[in-house]
């Protein structure tokens, strides 16, 4: 069984991408330790508060249609996909500018974003050079080019965080890992851009498909379930999942934020690890299993079991020893992040085994359901958290409550998933 698990394509695949984001990851653990000493709480705050609000703002910039440049049966309807999606990227991306350079003042004071009330014009750039990230990422994927997403990867990473080490000592500043952020966004799509020219051919004929206007008209409307359902869904789960860095930064300081941040960025790194690696591999396959008329749920239990095997140790390690951890990491004044991080890690290791469930929903047309449960869950999740800011007055608890409503809402779409494709598949 071993030798065939080995030989596996999905497994091979899924080894493929966990070496990249594996190795990007190392990279970036690695550096934590000196940039976490170089810039400090506060700036790790107005970097999470910058992010939050471009996650929020994110699935807006090309209607999440790149997610469906996988599911077309031909190369050419994918293409169509991508070139609507770049497209909507840019002229939302200068809609989005117009708005700020009209009003970041007023937006930033109505939002309670003063404190990054600079660096809203840097959203709109960010917003572009992520949009065509997922087009390209999406691309390789439905070409199953694992090895080139994974070489990209570890490269973009090292790159990164070699220019904060650098800069940190000279500009210890917020302002240094906001801008490096933005830059780092544009060094990814254009390392994507140039892979997929070289390897995977999205540009033959990407400017050429014919009857361009009504094959983009036909392609939006064959995946209006995109932006009807997933993009509100997306946007939702970035609220969601941004509101604790709003809130913890406007109740208790930059500060507090910045501790929240370098918790759920370091949790989050072994659940980016597993799931991207499981996630867009299975989202691969099971596209084909579908397509061909075939049952997937035995490849989804399996994927599920492998994510969790491999999750539970490193997520109970942070569990049991998270505040020492974090003292003899990233220094003693990062211990409070470290007790965030007990729970985060809760919370992280039912996503990460949720992610194969998530892969399927565009997949089996689950994305209506998707979308009432995302609001449904982001009213319980963002109540947990104001209860325990504003009720409460403690961030721990905050961060408790909203984490222990996160994990409920993974184990109950992971059950419900199951039995929908119970009935699909009888």
């Amino acid at each position: 069984m071993l030798k065939r698990l080995f030989h596996s394509s999905f497994v091979r695949n899924v080894v493929l991408v966990a070496t990249g984001t594996a190795g990007a990851q190392a990279i970036t653990m690695a550096f934590s330790p000196i940039i976490t000493r170089l810039y400090g709480p506060e700036a790790f705050g107005l970097l999470g508060t910058f992010t939050a609000v471009l996650a929020i703002l994110m699935p807006i910039a090309a209607l999440t249609y790149p997610i469906a440049i996988v599911l077309p049966k031909r190369d050419d309807d994918a293409r169509a996909i991508a070139k609507l999606s770049l497209q909507l990227a840019v002229v939302i991306s200068l809609i989005t500018a117009a708005v700020f350079l009209m009003g970041d003042r007023a937006l930033a004071q109505l939002l309670g974003l003063q404190t990054i009330s600079s660096f809203l014009l840097l959203i709109p750039l960010a917003m572009l050079f992520n949009a065509m990230q997922q087009v390209m990422q999406q691309w390789l994927i439905r070409k199953k080019e694992f090895k080139v997403s994974a070489r990209i990867a570890v490269s973009q990473s090292l790159i990164l965080n070699s220019t904060k080490a650098g800069v940190g000592p000279f500009y210890p500043a917020g302002a240094a890992l906001i801008l490096l952020a933005t830059l780092g966004n544009a060094l990814y799509a254009a390392q994507l851009w140039f892979g997929a020219r070289r390897w995977s051919n999205v540009n033959d004929h990407i400017n050429q498909v014919q009857d361009e206007l009504p094959k983009a008209k036909t392609v939006a409307y064959q995946h209006r379930d995109f932006p009807i359902y997933r993009m509100p869904q997306v946007m939702i789960n970035s609220f969601s999942q941004s509101i604790p860095v709003l809130v913890l930064a406007g109740v208790f300081g930059p500060a507090t934020a910045g501790f929240y941040t370098l918790s759920r960025t370091v949790m989050s790194s072994p659940a980016q690890l597993l799931g991207k690696s499981v996630g867009n591999v299975f989202y691969a396959q099971i596209a084909e299993l579908v397509n061909a008329g075939k049952d997937p749920r035995r490849y989804l239990y399996r994927a599920t079991v492998g994510a969790c095997l491999v999750a539970v140790i490193p997520f109970s390690i942070v569990m049991v020893w998270g505040v020492p951890l974090f003292k003899l990491v990233f220094g003693a004044e990062w211990s409070v992040a470290g007790e965030y991080a007990r729970w985060v890690a809760l919370w992280m290791l039912f996503s990460l085994a949720a992610r194969p469930a998530i892969a399927i929903i565009p997949v089996i047309n689950a994305q209506g359901w998707f979308l009432r449960s995302e609001i449904v869950f982001t009213v319980l999740k963002v109540t947990a958290i104001l209860l325990g800011a504003l009720v409460l007055k403690n961030a721990l608890y905050a961060v408790a409550l909203y984490a222990s409503i996160s994990t409920i809402f993974y184990i109950y779409l992971y059950i419900f998933l199951i039995n929908r494709m119970m009935f699909n598949f009888i």
